[in-house]
């Protein structure tokens, strides 16, 4: 079994908003297997299916985005999974530029509170993770608050919206193909392209003087 999840905060208040990528991400995930959201374990609603031969799990933690640790660890401890094989955890990231799906197979928690709490529950940082850029507001990490709590609008909305179904791609990459094969197709722009270097004109040979 895979457990895919995630991340957000319950409520119709917070519905789409940016720090909701993950809710949103799972969710297109459940609508394209035609999976119902209609169990609940460990304080987590949740949604399953047979992919291929895979059994997987989709989970939305009902606690806040903070506590997510809890119902996560509760899962992977009721379904006997290993973190480092069996979990995909999705979630916003305002460190990367709007609209840029990053896949890592381990790493820190980069200021999410909620991968924070997955981090400190689970005890380790080796497993697999889909990062949605939300872009980072103007006036200071002060605002990042009010900013991550907000719905984008416009053109915002529309490349989140992009990436949110990408995120969902990215996880069914992981599953059906495997972690590096997610990171070679999902993480391909992370680098930023090398440099060209003008080609120097070629010199003509010099004459040859064929006469001894």
């Amino acid at each position: 079994m895979k457990l895919i999840v995630g991340l957000g905060n319950p409520g119709a208040r917070y519905a789409h908003t940016r720090h909701n990528v993950g809710f949103d991400a799972v969710d297109a995930v459940a609508k394209r297997q035609g999976w119902k959201w209609d169990a609940q374990r460990s304080r987590a609603l949740l949604a399953a299916g047979v992919i291929g031969v895979e059994k997987v799990l989709l989970a939305k933690p009902q606690t806040y985005m903070n506590e997510s640790g809890a119902p996560v660890g509760e899962l992977l401890r009721f379904y006997k999974l290993d973190p480092a094989s069996e979990l995909i955890v999705i979630c916003d990231d305002l460190d990367l530029p709007l609209g840029q799906v990053r896949v890592r197979t381990r790493g820190g928690a980069g200021g999410q509170h909620g991968m924070e709490s997955i981090i400190q529950h689970l005890g380790v940082r080796d497993f697999a993770r889909v990062r949605v850029g939300v872009g980072r507001p103007a006036g200071g990490r002060e605002r990042n608050v009010d900013f991550l709590l907000t719905q984008p609008r416009g053109d915002e909305r529309i490349t989140l919206d992009i990436a949110i179904e990408r995120a969902a791609d990215a996880a069914l990459a992981w599953l059906t193909d495997g972690a590096e094969a997610a990171m070679n197709r999902f993480n391909a722009g992370d680098a930023p392209p090398r440099e060209k270097k003008p080609r120097q004109p070629t010199q003509p040979e010099p004459a040859r003087n064929d006469e001894a």
